[in-house]
């Protein structure tokens, strides 16, 4: 789903999509649902889209 969402925002320019990603995953997503995609990224994120990784890291940024 984390794909899905990213290629969604893939048209804007990457900096703005990451930003708008992790605003969705923020506004949607269940912490728990954050949290298992966070484990996802941390343990290497394959075959996530690379907005999804970088929106993980905005919000992981953001939270500390």
């Amino acid at each position: 789903m984390a794909n899905q969402i990213a290629a969604n925002f893939a048209h804007h320019p990457a900096d703005q999509a990451s930003r708008e990603v992790a605003e969705h995953l923020t506004a949607f997503w269940t912490p728990t649902m954050r949290s298992e995609l966070e484990a996802w990224v941390a343990a290497g994120g394959e075959e996530l889209h690379p907005l999804a990784v970088e929106a993980v890291r905005i919000s992981n940024h953001k939270s500390h």
